[in-house]
């Protein structure tokens, strides 16, 4: 394998579409090529630095130019030569004799697993409590992205897929740190807001049943202030306030995180609930000073009302 070929395959590794059959042949290369292994070292940090950053959404219009100059790009595009099309086909036929040992033995393993089958049939299915799956190195591992998260009904067992340099699924009880690291980071750099409100929605139900939901750094209930102060998605900002209700009162830093929001949250609902979160602890002034703020200045009248009511109550009790 030529080093121009390898460092297209290395592309298609670093995203999980390298197929199968590639793969021997570019490990082969990487052991005899220090070049193109450090070009995977380097498209590995890449990843793992890109990972932690917020994943912006690209407006329509930039969508429709990169898709038009795409097709114009492609018609550009000559066709291939008979010379290009015959190394091709060489190519793919050294691939097919190389993955010939690993057919073989594919099917003999085929042959061995039927005679159990059966057995293996009744044990699959037998209703049981998943047993946790242990994931080595989780905290120094190279995750790109969370792509999915499913909790099993009616139990603490969540499953999170996620994405390294090939995509792998880790399975565990919602107290399992590991699990929780995953949720966190789902939380923070999923690029699908379907993920990140799963990701949020399981933490904030974590904190609002007490479990181990205490402050400081790398602490759940940070990740909840994080996504209450940064999520784009109005549905993420909510289901944090959710988790972060019950420490209003008691902790300061949530409370500063909550009336922030009331003060500069693009979202009524967002506002809303987070006047509602705030009604306990309006005795403090700085709550009282954003009621007074958010009842004057506020552009949805149902909040403006909603929190000169607050502030009335406040009088009233004094």
């Amino acid at each position: 394998m030529k080093c121009e070929e390898a460092r297209q395959d290395i592309v298609l590794l670093t995203y999980g579409e390298l197929p199968d059959e590639a793969t021997a042949a570019l490990e082969r290369h990487l052991e005899e090529c220090e070049g193109c292994s450090e070009e995977l070292k380097s498209l590995l940090t890449m990843h793992e630095a890109l990972a932690t950053r917020p994943v912006l959404e690209p407006s329509p219009n930039l969508l429709a130019q990169a898709r038009m100059r795409l097709d114009e790009e492609l018609d550009l595009i000559p066709p291939h030569g008979l010379l290009n099309r015959l190394r091709g086909n060489f190519y793919a036929w050294m691939n097919h004799l190389a993955s010939a040992p690993a057919l073989a033995t594919l099917l003999l393993g085929v042959g061995f697993l039927g005679g159990n089958f059966v057995n293996r049939y009744e044990v699959a299915h037998q209703a049981k409590v998943p047993a946790p799956v242990v994931m080595a190195d989780t905290e120094n591992g190279k995750i790109a992205d969370i792509t999915s998260i499913a909790q099993t009904p009616n139990s603490e067992m969540v499953q999170v897929s996620y994405d390294r340099v090939t995509p792998e699924t880790v399975q565990g009880s919602l107290d399992d740190p590991q699990i929780r690291q995953l949720l966190m980071i789902g939380a923070k750099a999923g690029a699908n807001n379907g993920v990140r409100t799963d990701s949020v929605a399981l933490l904030a139900n974590e904190c609002r049943e007490g479990h181990e939901c205490v402050s400081g750094s790398g602490s759940i209930r940070n990740a909840l202030m994080a996504s209450l102060r940064s999520d784009k998605n109005p549905s993420v900002r909510l289901a944090a306030l959710e988790g972060l209700q019950p420490y209003v009162a008691a902790d300061e830093r949530v409370r500063d995180a909550v009336l922030q929001a009331l003060m500069h949250d693009t979202s009524a609902n967002v506002r809303t609930q987070a006047i509602n979160m705030l009604q306990p602890v309006d005795s403090d002034s700085s709550v009282r000073q954003a009621m007074r703020t958010v009842s004057t200045t506020d552009e949805n009248p149902y909040i403006r009302n909603t929190s000169m009511q607050v502030l009335e109550g406040v009088a009233q009790i004094q």
